[in-house]
């Protein structure tokens, strides 16, 4: 969220000079106007990831002026809903279609929702690796039908397993309590310093019920056994009326309020922990594009922004996940059930609530078994598979990530969201006051570093510039009416 010096939403378009937020493929905005979206394109290492990414900040900083990027995922000091403002994205029938479905969400869910930040780390394995991991396993799937599975179990397994993300990297534990518009804070928030509420053993409330678990989404389900379930399950939500949404009206007085009145407007309204993915062709819709050619990559979404790290996650961090992400599609991975769904979404919300809580108990296949016995018996088996993806390497930077994460749990006081709290005491328990310190630490990271190089500099100003560009051209082009547009967008 790019905000002021003191700390508030910025109000202040889209920087022109980082390029069109419709166009530009590495730097766009999410929900808000005032929320930056970075992208960097995929990288076969994490060095060169972690290398793009921080060159991606440095250019942002040279084109913010005294505004600062608010360093944790959930929002700071808020003046009600309206100081959320929507992102627009140009005249265009596609410009305007991302700015409706904004409208819409936020209609349906509240605005302030919608300006928690996150980080989604996308990941596909190589190519390659497909075809001995194929005949290890003795499959009689062959080409884009084994990789589909594979995928699919991955995405079982780290709805199974994938609260240890949170656990680990959760660095949401506090809020401003402008947050709550108002409204009674639920009893297991308690107040910490000045307009600051926290939960004393929480990890993410970013993915509690406070977050993106909240009841809005209540009795929404995606099968992830199998890729025609998904696609199945996912096209009818879209497709589903919705009484409670009907009820806000679709395009009242000639304005446009929500580009339908389904359970979902479109497939990225499903809020879940992973998805699966496939890079779309023009005008396509994303179900389309899986059915069309099945998952190319999975895009890992219960991240929070790293609030010590300056861009917001680390290269141990990506390791790990790659590791984890191998795990979760090697470890055995039968189908989840319907009723087992509800078990898993809890085991979740539990640990985004009160994961540090000594001898918590999380739901397996309906017994109870220690959140530590958990954690150590998967990040144990995940040693072999750092060495592995080690490849000889000295310094063994896989098997380091997992020894750092290991660490964790022997000393809960090292998990970002204990090391939080423990950075809220030194101001105040003021969240405003801590948010800013970090933010302006990380803009001065930035700074210290100067430019990205001449070359990399180059590129990104030449990108934003043919953005603007391209933006103009998609609108010189437009001659169809926007509601004849959504209507063949969603047609069959």
């Amino acid at each position: 969220m790019r905000v002021t010096p003191d700390g508030a939403v910025a109000h202040s378009p889209h920087p022109a000079t980082l390029g069109s937020a419709l166009t530009s493929s590495g730097i766009t905005t999410d929900y808000s106007e005032a929320l930056i979206e970075l992208i960097t394109p995929a990288f076969a290492t994490t060095p060169e990831l972690f290398a793009h990414l921080c060159d991606i900040h440095r250019f942002v900083y040279l084109n913010l002026g005294e505004e600062l990027l608010w360093a944790a995922s959930m929002p700071g000091p808020i003046a009600g809903e309206q100081d959320i403002p929507i992102a627009r994205y140009g005249s265009s029938n596609v410009g305007r279609m991302k700015h409706v479905y904004r409208v819409g969400l936020g209609l349906r869910y509240g605005r302030l929702m919608q300006a928690i930040a996150g980080v989604h780390f996308n990941y596909s394995f190589p190519t390659e690796a497909w075809g001995p991991l194929g005949e290890a396993l003795r499959t009689r799937l062959v080409g884009q039908r084994f990789v589909d599975e594979g995928y699919f179990a991955l995405l079982r397994n780290y709805r199974r397993h994938g609260w240890l993300v949170l656990y680990l990297f959760g660095a949401s534990p506090a809020v401003c309590e402008d947050f709550l518009l108002g409204k009674p804070a639920p009893d297991w928030l308690k107040p910490l310093g000045r307009n600051t509420l926290y939960a004393r053993h929480a990890t993410s409330l970013r993915m509690s019920e406070l977050g993106y678990r909240n009841k809005s989404q209540a009795g929404v389900s995606v099968s992830v056994n199998s890729l025609d379930e998904y696609v199945r399950d996912l096209s009818g939500l879209i497709a589903t009326p919705s009484a409670e949404f009907a009820r806000l009206g679709i395009s009242v007085d000639g304005e446009w309020r929500q580009l339908n009145a389904n359970v979902l407007q479109i497939e990225n309204e499903y809020y879940s922990f992973i998805r699966p993915k496939r890079t779309t062709r023009p005008g396509e819709r994303p179900t389309r594009a899986l059915g069309r050619a099945g998952v190319e990559y999975v895009e890992m979404r219960s991240l929070d922004v790293g609030v010590f790290d300056p861009a917001g996650i680390d290269e141990h961090k990506m390791r790990f996940l790659e590791a984890f992400a191998a795990l979760c599609l090697l470890k055995d991975s039968p189908p989840i059930g319907r009723g087992d769904e509800q078990a898993l979404d809890a085991n979740h919300v539990r640990v985004a609530r009160q994961g540090r809580e000594a001898g918590l108990q999380l739901d397996w296949e309906g017994s109870a078994v220690g959140l530590d016995e958990w954690a150590g018996q998967l990040l144990e088996e995940m040693r072999g598979l750092c060495e592995l993806l080690d490849q000889g390497e000295s310094d063994a930077p896989y098997t380091r990530a997992l020894a750092l994460q290991q660490a964790k749990l022997a000393d809960r006081s090292a998990v970002p969201s204990a090391q939080v709290l423990a950075a809220l005491e030194e101001h105040d328990g003021d969240f405003r006051a801590f948010g800013l310190a970090q933010s302006t630490a990380h803009r001065d990271h930035f700074r210290r570093l100067g430019p990205p190089g001449v070359e990399r500099l180059e590129a990104f100003a030449a990108e934003a510039a043919e953005s603007h560009l391209e933006q103009a051209r998609i609108e010189a082009a437009d001659t169809e009416p926007f509601g004849q547009f959504v209507a063949n967008w969603f047609a069959d």
